[in-house]
């Protein structure tokens, strides 16, 4: 009898776990499989609720989502979010009602063509069929701002708004000319295509790559070492950090608790996946928009 009160007790305090949702991105990017490992890590340590990772458009579509109270979390590009918050272009109001928890790992803009193709730089994508990635996400804009340095456009390309996935299968099979992907390296994506043929990612020269710095301060410099793609060099690449979210609204109390869950075991989260090795445990508080009271208060306690 007291083996059956504890298990309906145990079952008592699952069916109690508040669900709540966390979006993501598609499949084949960096977003979901971090956003799995951060659900789980919370979980564990916020017993009374359960978040779930949910596949969308990404970075773009995520602020709105928040924003209108169809997700409860989100995890985006560091500059999106300010165009968000701001009412900037691609948005058109702002979603003022969004709050920081803090920032993740950085993302890195990635130019894939396949070794054997006539594309060795940046400029040879001028009329050539590109996975642009979704329409929602995040590489529309930073694609935009190189394509700039070059005197290019959107229209100057066959742009494919296609999932990470389905891109980099498309540029295998041979229906595509590149793709691009944002995301932590190595990408599953852009892993996946380099076991079954060879690829070259193309390279921001200096010059351009200072420019764009210069202009956004939200974008960095990474570079993606050339083992990591069986490349012949180091690859520079634009990077932007990501960032978790929430919205104003959210119980201060329940913020507090996810935030430390979380930034209290990153050892924990990166031995979940790998991308979340990234995170840079020194800027966990420097968010491109307010923090929510929750998270101010745990950084402020680690001060």
């Amino acid at each position: 009898v007291a083996g059956l009160v504890l298990v309906m007790a145990m079952t008592a305090a699952a069916q109690q776990k508040k669900p709540m949702t966390l979006g993501t991105a598609t499949i084949g990017g960096a977003y979901y499989p971090v956003g799995q490992a951060m659900a789980t890590v919370i979980n564990k340590y916020v017993p009374y609720i359960s978040i779930t990772p949910e596949v969308t458009n990404g970075a773009g579509e995520n602020p709105r989502l928040v924003g209108e109270g169809n997700t409860d979390f989100g995890i985006t590009n560091a500059n999106i979010a300010f165009f968000a918050f701001n009412g900037q272009k691609p948005y058109k109001k702002k979603i003022d009602n969004l709050t920081a928890i803090g920032n993740l790992h950085p993302s890195v803009f990635q130019i894939v063509a396949l070794k054997k193709s006539n594309i060795k730089s940046i400029a040879d994508l001028k009329g050539k069929r590109v996975a642009v990635g979704p329409a929602g996400g995040g590489t529309i804009f930073i694609l935009q701002s190189i394509f700039a340095e070059y005197g290019m456009t959107m229209n100057d390309i066959k742009a494919n708004y296609l999932p990470y996935t389905d891109g980099f299968t498309q540029l295998g099979d041979g229906n595509l000319d590149a793709a691009v992907a944002l995301g932590g390296y190595p990408m599953a994506a852009v892993m996946e295509i380099s076991t079954t043929q060879d690829v070259k990612l193309l390279i921001l020269p200096d010059e351009q790559m200072k420019s764009i710095v210069k202009k956004y301060p939200y974008y960095t410099k990474i570079v993606v070492p050339r083992d990591v793609y069986k490349q012949e060099a180091d690859i520079p690449c634009i990077g932007i950090n990501n960032l978790f979210f929430t919205k104003k609204s959210m119980d201060e109390k329940l913020v507090y608790q996810i935030t430390k869950a979380l930034y209290d075991h990153l050892d924990e989260l990166g031995a979940a996946n790998a991308t979340a090795k990234q995170i840079d445990r020194k800027s966990l508080a420097q968010t491109p928009i307010p923090l929510h009271p929750g998270a101010k208060r745990y950084f402020d306690e680690k001060k």
